[in-house]
């Protein structure tokens, strides 16, 4: 079964845009490395939230995508603007619209 990941993180006040831009140009590598679904939401009742959705082939195709230059270099630029609460929940997907 495909793997599940929804996780949320906390920016600093004034980078929440730039952070989900960011998110949302590193998506365009991600078909190659097995991500079947990846989505970048913002937070409708926290304007410091952004939530990160996904679904990947496998966990160990998820990864393995964070250790590309691409994810690491991604990382390194969002990391100064994150406020430092994440959370994080791993899924084994059924099935569903869009998958």
């Amino acid at each position: 079964m495909p793997y599940g990941y929804i996780g949320s993180m906390r920016i600093k006040p004034g980078h929440r845009d730039e952070v989900a831009a960011i998110l949302v140009r590193a998506s365009a590598e991600l078909p190659q490395l097995g991500c079947q679904l990846y989505v970048v939401s913002l937070s409708d009742s926290d304007d410091d939230v952004i939530w990160v959705s996904e679904v990947w082939q496998t966990k160990e195709e998820h990864d393995a995508s964070l250790q590309t230059a691409e994810a690491r270099e991604m990382i390194d630029k969002t990391m100064p603007m994150l406020a430092g609460e994440l959370t994080s929940q791993e899924l084994t997907v059924v099935g569903g619209l869009g998958l």
